[in-house]
């Protein structure tokens, strides 16, 4: 197996805009690709930055029903025609010309990420574009049209894995790709988010453990509103690392979403860049651990689309490349000249930092307080899923 790391990136993927207003504005992609580069990170000699072709609909078949797909390429030419049905035309999932094209190019990154890590080619594939989680079989949902981080999970279990596990610490919960492998024990689904009665989209209790045939591969830790830096690391270290290490993946996909962040005007959590660098960095020493270090990162939510997402997303390629930004590196000032030009704002961020500096409070030494609604929280969900897989909770 090859080392070094692969960013998937194609300027097209950009096209993937529901309209002028809309709180998933692809400036937020753009912006992270150039900080990636403003930084040096895409000239590292560990990090190859290709391209991948849209998928296909044999490949979109492995998750979503044929006809919803023959829909979608049907409203991309005339987005008028769009009427609620299959998802398409909302207010969250309005219709755009293009619309399959860009989805399913977006699609083609994440799966071409996915083969190569399978293949061996590298150990690590990142595609910030992708984590559109929250698609269906047969209907768009939460911004997202077509689901890339099952996509991607799908074509791993095609080629031959038994076992993958997908880890999602995007502020909402992880429906879409819970749904697809509800009932598959090859696929291990964990997804840390606000609680489903604060935020879209309403699932993802802890009791919600996976179908008959995979009871125990479905975890949820469904966090208390205001849920910060230190609980928000807590409750990711007292659940992931257990389970991977009893499950023993095969490949690891994580899903990156930036909306957790105290700036994102969407969700209630408060947590800071330094914290989403520190999981990043957890998520990917568990790659080593647990999974070879197989590792597909991907993006996914985030709507402080200048002050947040790019440096975000800037650490989790920097970390798979193996040159992982100092939290106090200055942000060059061509970027923010970019910033500029893109969005007309004149204000940017000029550290990579937020200034934080997290502490961990380990679960096993510290142990379960009864009266700290993050711990309940995390007993709900160990409680939950951890005797399926032979684990004390």
């Amino acid at each position: 197996m090859s080392g070094g790391a692969q960013l998937m990136w194609d300027e097209a993927v950009t096209g993937y805009d529901f309209g002028a207003g809309h709180p998933m504005n692809p400036v937020r992609l753009a912006l992270t690709m150039r900080l990636v580069e403003a930084l040096g990170v895409s000239a590292e000699k560990n990090l190859k930055v290709v391209g991948a072709k849209a998928a296909g609909d044999s490949t979109l078949r492995l998750v979503h029903r044929q006809d919803y797909i023959d829909a979608v390429r049907r409203i991309s030419s005339d987005p008028a025609s769009a009427d609620g049905a299959y998802g398409l035309g909302t207010p969250d999932d309005p219709a755009f010309a293009g619309m399959h094209d860009a989805s399913a190019l977006i699609a083609g990154q994440s799966v071409g990420a996915a083969e190569a890590v399978w293949r061996g080619d590298v150990l690590h594939g990142v595609n910030f574009s992708g984590g559109l989680h929250h698609a269906m079989h047969a209907s768009a949902s939460g911004f997202c049209v077509y689901n890339d981080a099952a996509l991607a999970i799908a074509r791993l279990l095609e080629q031959g894995a038994q076992r993958v596990a997908y880890v999602d610490v995007d502020v909402h919960h992880g429906d879409g790709v819970q749904d697809a492998f509800w009932d598959d024990p090859r696929v291990l689904t964990i997804s840390l988010h606000e609680h489903p009665r604060m935020l879209f989209p309403g699932t993802g209790w802890a009791e919600e453990t996976g179908g008959p045939h995979a009871e125990g591969f479905a975890a949820n830790v469904a966090l208390p509103a205001g849920t910060g830096d230190d609980g928000w690391l807590r409750a990711l270290h007292a659940t992931v690392p257990e389970l991977l290490d009893a499950f023993r993946p095969e490949v690891l996909v994580t899903q990156h979403g930036a909306d957790t962040h105290f700036e994102d005007p969407l969700a209630h959590l408060a947590v800071s860049v330094d914290a989403q660098r520190a999981a990043a960095l957890a998520l990917h020493d568990w790659a080593h651990a647990y999974a070879d270090g197989r590792w597909v990162a991907l993006g996914g939510g985030g709507y402080a689309v200048v002050d947040v997402v790019p440096r975000t997303w800037t650490h989790l390629v920097a970390i798979a490349a193996g040159v992982p930004v100092p939290a106090d590196t200055e942000v060059p000032e061509e970027w923010r000249q970019s910033v500029y030009a893109q969005t007309g704002s004149p204000v940017a961020p000029r550290r990579m930092t937020d200034g934080r500096t997290p502490v961990l409070r380990d679960w096993a030494e510290t142990g379960y307080d009864p009266a700290d609604p993050l711990d309940q929280a995390v007993r709900a969900t160990r409680s939950a899923v951890f005797p399926a897989h032979g684990l004390l909770p």
